[in-house]
């Protein structure tokens, strides 16, 4: 994807200062004078000697890739000795026969920049991906064949090497930390072709989630950044990069004035292991999290929504058996700080694979300190899948209503009819052996359950954190929530095959 945007400079207004005023009168009052605004410039001065110490390390990238065209159209038949005989024949024949044996080159570019003068270059994985063969093409008019040494699909990210006769210019990564809103900074690229592009605009916003992938935490900017851009660097005004332009907003393809970047903080360790190993290497928890809304926040007694609800543990993970709990809160990790459900992702990915660290959870309403391992997220894929709900003809069979003769007399509480699990309701519902709770057995689709996408053959394993195993216990726990003044039961609610996901009903 390209990038585009147009940088806008706002003049800052001076207000004219208050006079002092002194009274006639004993005693003498005097009103201070009021400090007026600082004046700020509309922009740096020039940017020119900070661009020619730039411009070397910013490259072209084009790449090519073979696809096999699957048109079936026919070769047209042109009569011998036409002028268009030799045309027709090199298009339609060229390529191995006719039909769907030709074979067609589609090019694109892209820009990079080069970040060790022996020759490796960062971009977005998006301008190399399926490239069959790419080129790196240098300010100076040389062209080098580049070779993939990494990539990483979830930020995006690609290192490429190529090797150089001489020492390339290469620029450093700086520290987006430090970066704030309102900040000057520079893009340099390959927009639509042009290359050595140079453009100039602010930090209009940090930490955006653009639902690119899992750790997003984009820097938003409006220096002009257009299609080309993509897998360039966003700098600094000490020429240090500090984001890696990769995506825009644009219903036309051209700028519009909000773009892009993933930050040197999120890509520095990214980059650094692509070069080590050509992968990543990631941290990982093994659980699986949900937001926490301020009804879940209220039912945990937490006096703010914050962290990420521990929904699931994954088996075979790094906390399975271990101190983290279902139904924990997890609201700091190794000293940082999770706000939102969003951040544990990010900062687990960030820690070292093997590295101890401390984990603040709230449980009970009260905050407690865990220490875990982290394992390795790229090992722990197939894990992380096999404890998902399984994807195919099963899960989309409907479950016929059962008679009522067939299950034991139901209790009706928030609207839901309720039974115990025994080896019927498993055998109706196809609930799992290692399921444990209360079947509900119907939802009155008018009632608070139906609104939180709650349905029969669900199992309810826990209310406020407190196991439940018959109905009379849920009848128990919801009364009991009712006369402490709750307005939500917080439930846990397990499908047939064991996932887990925390609901908020209303007691009515």
């Amino acid at each position: 994807m390209g990038l585009s945007i147009r940088a806008s400079f706002v003049r800052s207004v001076t207000l004219a200062a208050s006079a002092a005023l002194v009274l006639n009168a004993w005693p003498v009052v005097a009103v201070a004078q009021t400090k007026p605004p600082v004046m700020t410039q509309q922009g740096p001065e020039s940017v020119a000697d900070l661009a020619a110490g730039l411009l070397d390390a910013v490259v072209n990238i084009s790449t090519s890739q073979n696809i096999k065209n699957d048109d079936q159209t026919p070769m047209p038949q042109v009569p011998d000795g036409s002028p268009f005989q030799q045309f027709f024949d090199e298009y339609f024949k060229g390529q191995g026969g006719e039909g769907s044996n030709r074979q067609r080159t589609v090019d694109s570019l892209g820009s990079g920049f080069v970040i060790d003068p022996s020759g490796v270059i960062v971009t977005n994985n998006h301008v190399i991906e399926g490239a069959d063969d790419i080129e790196v093409n240098f300010a100076n008019g040389s062209k080098l064949k580049a070779k993939l040494i990494g990539t990483d699909t979830k930020t995006d990210l690609a290192v490429l090497k190529v090797e150089p006769k001489k020492p390339l210019t290469a620029v450093p990564l700086g520290d987006s930390r430090t970066m704030r809103i309102g900040d000057w900074v520079m893009a340099i690229g390959n927009p639509f072709g042009l290359g050595g592009t140079v453009t100039v605009g602010i930090i209009s916003a940090r930490g955006r989630n653009i639902n690119a992938g899992p750790y997003d935490n984009f820097i938003q900017t409006d220096a002009a950044i257009n299609k080309g851009n993509s897998g360039g660097p966003l700098f600094n005004m000490k020429g240090e990069v500090i984001g890696i332009n990769t995506a825009i907003i644009s219903p036309s393809g051209g700028s519009i004035g909000i773009g892009f970047s993933v930050p040197t903080e999120l890509a520095a360790n990214v980059i650094n292991q692509l070069r080590e190993f050509g992968e990543t290497h990631r941290g990982w928890l093994g659980v699986r999290i949900q937001p926490v809304t301020s009804d879940i926040a209220e039912s945990l007694k937490m006096e703010t929504p914050k962290g990420a609800l521990v929904a699931g543990i994954i088996k075979g993970g790094p906390v399975d058996g271990g101190d983290i709990k279902t139904g924990d809160v997890i609201i700091k990790f190794d000293g940082r700080d999770v706000v939102e459900m969003r951040d544990l992702p990010r900062v687990v990915a960030e820690s070292p694979v093997g590295k101890a660290v401390d984990v603040v959870v709230v449980r009970d309403g009260k905050e407690l300190t865990v220490k875990v391992t982290l394992g390795r997220l790229e090992d722990g894929d197939n894990a992380a899948e096999a404890g998902q709900s399984p994807q195919g003809e099963e899960e989309g069979t409907d479950q016929a209503e059962p008679p009522a003769a067939e299950l034991p007399p139901s209790d009706v509480v928030l609207g839901m009819k309720l039974a115990v699990l025994d080896a019927a309701a498993r055998k109706t519902y196809g609930i799992a052996d290692d399921v444990e709770g209360v079947v509900i057995t119907d939802v009155d689709p008018q009632s608070a359950a139906a609104e939180r996408r709650i349905a029969a053959g669900d199992v309810i394993a826990e209310i406020g954190q407190e196991a439940m195993e018959t109905p009379e216990d849920v009848s128990a726990r919801v009364e009991k929530l009712k006369a402490d003044g709750r307005r939500n039961a917080l439930l846990m609610i397990a499908n047939k095959t064991g996932e887990l996901r925390f609901v908020t009903v209303r007691i009515e």
